[in-house]
């Protein structure tokens, strides 16, 4: 039987961010009242630090905790700053999955990465081929993170039967994105080149690397139903990749958002930059034949309503900092 949310105390660390917000909106819809549904926020718990985490568990007593949070950022932000990214994602992932067990909540939901697979991995990427080597240099530390928490969960379901589910969502995208161009992913970074390029007149706009790697995308409404589905349906830490089985070259990629945005500049390649992971796409049958879940939103459309949030938000999106 699925394991019912609906009356339970839910933790959603990372709630207020991208993800989490759809995450909690698909909870609502689930007839989760907000009054059951708890999101810490970073001034008031820093989940790096182990008494946080403690006094986070006290204040909020969940049932399920739905560990979204994490410091990440595209190949920019990743090559500055891979000490903090492999730490912190560790420190946070440790304490709340320690601290739930020694509590004993009913269900730990782990947000893995696409970035946590070889560099060289056989496409489409299956959820077996996950230790056959190493990530691509410049995310591994953050996935490396995220796959040592992996293991964590499951020593503690074989020692401890410590409940929980494990997703691996491929790249997001979607409205309320990261759209600080040296931190957000590729999809956003260009929307906003492309926007600010076409309303100021530029004659081009510089994009990174070749344009040669192909990446796989997940609209967040999409990535939070498997989330959630997860929570509802698996109980052992089995990773479980969530995507739409179709990639698309960077280059291909540029072009489309160009016209949709309505930029009709130059695209200029810098090959000096890099392409990071030659290929990114997943074999999403496990979600679909443990979980009955499949994406929904086409991509196309995914990236029209992405834009049109964008263009009207533009004003309030706000610089990320990292510690």
């Amino acid at each position: 039987m699925a394991f019912d949310l609906k009356d339970k105390r839910i933790v959603i660390t990372g709630g207020a961010g991208f993800l989490g917000q759809a995450v909690s909106a698909k909870l609502r819809e689930r007839g989760v009242s907000d009054d059951r549904l708890f999101i810490p926020r970073r001034k008031d718990y820093d989940l790096t630090i182990e008494a946080d985490v403690v006094r986070m568990y006290d204040d909020a007593n969940p049932d399920v905790v739905i560990h979204l949070a994490a410091e990440v950022g595209g190949i920019g932000a990743n090559r500055d700053h891979p000490g903090r990214f492999c730490f912190a994602n560790l420190s946070m992932g440790m304490h709340l999955i320690e601290q739930g067990r020694a509590r004993g909540i009913q269900k730990f939901v782990q947000t893995g990465t696409v970035c946590a697979y070889p560099k060289f991995a056989p496409i489409p990427f299956k959820e077996e081929t996950l230790w056959d080597g190493y990530p691509e240099e410049t995310n591994a530390p953050y996935g490396v993170a995220k796959k040592a928490l992996f293991v964590l969960l499951d020593g503690y379901y074989r020692e401890y039967d410590f409940k929980s589910s494990v997703v691996v969502p491929v790249n997001l995208y979607g409205p309320e994105d990261n759209f600080d161009l040296h931190t957000s992913h590729v999809i956003p970074a260009l929307i906003r080149k492309c926007i600010e390029a076409r309303d100021s007149g530029a004659g081009h706009i510089d994009c990174w690397g070749t344009g040669s790697a192909s990446r796989e995308f997940l609209f967040v409404e999409d990535a939070a139903e498997g989330i959630l589905t997860a929570a509802e349906k698996i109980d052992e830490p089995v990773p479980i990749n969530l995507g739409t089985g179709s990639e698309i070259t960077i280059k291909d990629l540029v072009e489309l958002i160009a016209r949709l945005c309505g930029f009709e500049g130059e695209l200029r390649w810098d090959p000096t930059k890099p392409d990071g992971q030659p290929r990114r796409c997943l074999d999403t049958s496990r979600a679909k034949d443990r979980m009955g879940w499949q994406a929904q939103v086409g991509f196309e459309e995914g990236l029209k309503r992405t834009i049109s949030w964008f263009e009207a938000n533009r004003d309030t999106i706000r610089e990320v900092v990292y510690g």
